[in-house]
């Protein structure tokens, strides 16, 4: 008798920072189920990988390239027209500090409530263009989402918090990520939301 094949395993690096997160984060759960595997997000502070990789930001990388970013704005545009994601909203306080707000999710991670902390911060990021590098913004988000906002906000002071945070980041730089958003299915690294298609020819196969 045959083992059962084990599900195959999309992890997904994460920061909310980054508006292609929120983008893929709102097609790779139907992708995934579509194919049985399974999703684990990886917090990882972008900017924190950008030191450990000497990587930048793509306004800063490829601003002077002339036509660079006016593409860049366009691929954006036709992935949110593709597949009608007609709530996203470039925040108007980008780029933000995502320190604390990657902070709580490890600690909402740890409460196991993971799932409804990354919906309320990627829809008051993406959707709603709060300013969220300040506690007592994202606790009042997180409170409205139903969880424990100040109990979340002072986790973030927590030194285990903190390192884990660290370690996450500095393991995903270790294994060869630069920049969000990166999956690794089944090991195997992908970049940016445009390889979703290679990834279900992966997961097909």
């Amino acid at each position: 008798m045959t083992a059962a094949k084990s599900a195959p395993l999309i992890e997904f690096v994460f920061d909310f920072a980054s508006p292609n997160a929120y983008l893929v984060h709102q097609v790779l759960p139907a992708l995934a189920a579509r194919h049985g595997a399974d999703l684990r997000l990886v917090p990882c502070l972008l900017g924190g990988l950008f030191k450990l990789t000497g990587n930048q930001a793509p306004m800063r990388a490829f601003g002077a390239i002339k036509g660079k970013m006016e593409y860049e704005r366009l691929e954006m545009q036709r992935f949110i027209d593709h597949h009608g994601l007609t709530r996203f909203r470039m925040n108007p306080w980008f780029p933000v500090n995502t320190l604390l707000l990657m902070r709580g999710l490890i600690a909402a991670r740890h409460r196991g409530e993971e799932a409804a902390y990354v919906t309320a911060g990627l829809a008051a990021m993406w959707e709603d263009g709060l300013k969220l590098d300040e506690a007592d913004v994202i606790a009042g988000v997180m409170d409205r989402a139903g969880l424990d906002g100040a109990a979340l906000m002072a986790a973030t002071q927590n030194e285990d918090i903190k390192a884990e945070l660290v370690t996450s980041t500095e393991a995903t730089a270790a294994r060869g990520a630069f920049g969000i958003p990166t999956l690794f299915v089944d090991g195997e690294m992908y970049f940016g939301k445009e390889r979703l298609p290679q990834i279900e020819v992966q997961l097909a196969g």
